[in-house]
């Protein structure tokens, strides 16, 4: 199922539990996957429009955690954690994704992160699985997409800088 997509990150739910998000950069993979996993480019890409970073610590080892903290518009924050299961440099990154203003769950969410070259560019895929489909339903009914397709701009514009 598609969901509808505001940008030019493709937004879709493969299967009832799953949230499929892709999205091309013409930039290397190392270069990517260095935005993605450096606490002070992350902190210039990971709100969007949305708000300002005030916390970004990550510790990139297989059981290391991260933790991203905003505050949204100033009003509030927002804050999102977990641990790394899997690191294979430039290539993939597994790791939980716990939203901090969530009820305690029994499973937390599970992301896969691929960085694929495709023509002298980048292939970024975000597989999200979640425990459920009621779980899948909140993150996509969250509004995510739209602060997501603002996350991605960004960082499009900001890897030709690096």
């Amino acid at each position: 199922m598609a969901v509808p997509t505001s940008g030019t990150a493709v937004v879709s739910t493969p299967t009832d539990e799953q949230i499929l998000i892709t999205r091309e950069f013409d930039a290397p993979r190392e270069l990517v996957y260095k935005a993605w996993t450096t606490p002070e480019i992350v902190r210039q890409w990971w709100a969007g429009r949305r708000g300002e970073m005030q916390v970004v610590d990550i510790d990139l080892r297989v059981g290391g955690t991260w933790r991203y903290v905003m505050l949204a518009h100033g009003e509030f924050e927002v804050a999102f954690h977990g641990e790394y299961r899997e690191i294979v440099p430039n290539e993939r990154i597994v790791t939980t994704e716990v939203y901090e203003g969530a009820p305690p769950a029994e499973e937390d969410v599970l992301n896969v992160i691929t960085f694929t070259e495709v023509d002298g560019g980048t292939l970024l895929e975000l597989l999200v699985q979640a425990p459920s489909k009621e779980v899948r339903d909140v993150i996509v009914n969250s509004g995510m997409e739209t602060g997501l397709q603002e996350q991605m701009e960004i960082l499009d514009e900001l890897l030709p800088t690096l």
